[in-house]
Order: structure tokens, then C-alpha cells, then sequence
């Protein structure tokens, strides 16, 4: 695979599935050569194995966001042996629902040892190599959660809504270096768990959304790839909502 992507390396956190993976994939079409990351490194080794068996370059490496010594070898590695770090794309993420007045504290510091801390310690040795190339896109995942709100998950909302403000101070910081840093927040999005919803609740989610479909892992990829690629050099510090009109 070739593409505007050519000679680039970018590092994708919970790549073993869903919008992970279909990053993982549009990167390498566009000809980066991609390092895909889980926990569980079985999942993503069968990932990067695809992607080569359709001519793309990808390797995987075990990665637990919430570990930052795991997180800062496993991202120093990677621009040492592959010639350094260009697009790093920060997606692992977890949820752990549960009404405000009945959470635990165990699920408030899950949600936000996975999605904002690991942030943080992925992003931290990745920024150091940007500096140092001066070049580099940081690209986070987060959602219209963190937003708008969602009854059910004040801890996801609130880890989501945290990245929108490490997204504005880190562009202001890294900007001067050739470095962009931007969000993009996904909407109702295909999954299980959206299959095993009921024809009846279906249509009450659809007629929340403008465009009336749930959107896709492709749907957001497409427009990391964009945010990765030239078409986006003078554009940083911005959250694009991926969401089919539910929030506008």
C-alpha cells in the first residue's frame, strides 16, 4: 500500500477492535506503516497480520495504557527500531456504566486510569520524540459523551471531557514545532452492543441523530487518517464531532 501516508510511522492504542482497528487499517492504506497495540497481544498480532496479507506494513506490540513505564518502553521502542513516531493515535478506552449516586469508587478510577491517564502516559514519551523530529500528529479519540453528557456515565464523561482540554493546552504547547494535536468525538457507532438493541430502541436512538444511521469504525477512521495527513497541517486544538448530527 501506498499513499500521503508513505514513510510515516503511527502507533494506535486499542487496535484490536472496532475504532481501533479500523484505524489501524486506513492508516496502512495510506501507506504509514502502523504499529497496532492492546493489552492482549494475540488480538492485535491477528490484526497486523491482516493488514500485511493485503500488502500493508504493520507490526503489534503489547500495550497497557495504564502501566506509564510499559507505555514509555513500548513507545521509545517503536521510534527507535522503525525510524521514529509520527502519528500517534490515542483510542484504548473503557466504560464501566452505572448511575452517579451508586458508583463506586472502583469505577470511577478505572474509567479514568484507562482514559485520560493513559492518555497522558502514551502521550508523554510520544511528545518528547515529536519535539525531537519536530513533526508529529497526536490524534485522541474521546466522544460527544464528554460534550454533552450521558446519564449513566459521569466517569466516562467526565475522563472524555478531560481530553478535550489536554487536546487545546497540548496544540498551544507543541504547535510551534510542527507538531498537531486534535479530537475526534464518535457518536453512536456501530458495535455489539448497538446489535442487541431491540427494533423499538433503535428507532428511538435513531431519531436523535440527523443523519438517521449509526455511524461506523470506518466513519471515524477516515477522518483520523485526515487529521494525520498534509490536508491537515493548519489545523490543531479542534475536537471534530463524528456523530450524525446528535450533537451540533
Amino acid at each position: 500500500m501506498s499513499g500521503e501516508l508513505s514513510g510515516k510511522v503511527a502507533l494506535v492504542t486499542g487496535a484490536s477492535q472496532g475504532i481501533g482497528e479500523a484505524c489501524a487499517w486506513a492508516l496502512a492504506r495510506a501507506g504509514a506503516t502502523v504499529v497496532c497495540t492492546s493489552r492482549r497481544l494475540s488480538a492485535v498480532e491477528a490484526v497486523a497480520a491482516r493488514i500485511v496479507e493485503q500488502g500493508g506494513t504493520a507490526v503489534a506490540r503489547a500495550l497497557d495504557v495504564t502501566n506509564p513505564e510499559e507505555a514509555a518502553a513500548v513507545v521509545e521502542e517503536v521510534a527507535r527500531t522503525l525510524g521514529g513516531l509520527h502519528i500517534l493515535v490515542n483510542n484504548a478506552g473503557v466504560t464501566d456504566d452505572q448511575l452517579f449516586v451508586r458508583m463506586k469508587p472502583d469505577s470511577w478510577r478505572k474509567v479514568m486510569a484507562t482514559n485520560l491517564d493513559g492518555v497522558f502516559h502514551v502521550t508523554s514519551p510520544a511528545a518528547r520524540i515529536m519535539l525531537k523530529q519536530k513533526e508529529g500528529r497526536i490524534i485522541t479519540i474521546t466522544s460527544v459523551v464528554g460534550l454533552m453528557g450521558n446519564p449513566g456515565q459521569a466517569n466516562y464523561a467526565a475522563a472524555k471531557a478531560g481530553l478535550v482540554g489536554f487536546t487545546k493546552a497540548l496544540a498551544r504547547e507543541l504547535g510551534s514545532r510542527n507538531i498537531t494535536v486534535n479530537a475526534v468525538a464518535p457518536g453512536y457507532i456501530q458495535t455489539s452492543m448497538t446489535e442487541s438493541l431491540t427494533e423499538e430502541q433503535r428507532q428511538r436512538l435513531l431519531a436523535t441523530l440527523a443523519i438517521p444511521r449509526l455511524g461506523t469504525p470506518e466513519d471515524v477512521a477516515a477522518v483520523v487518517v485526515f487529521l494525520a495527513g498534509p490536508g491537515a497541517s493548519y489545523i490543531t486544538g479542534e475536537v471534530i464531532n463524528v456523530s450524525g448530527g446528535l450533537y451540533m
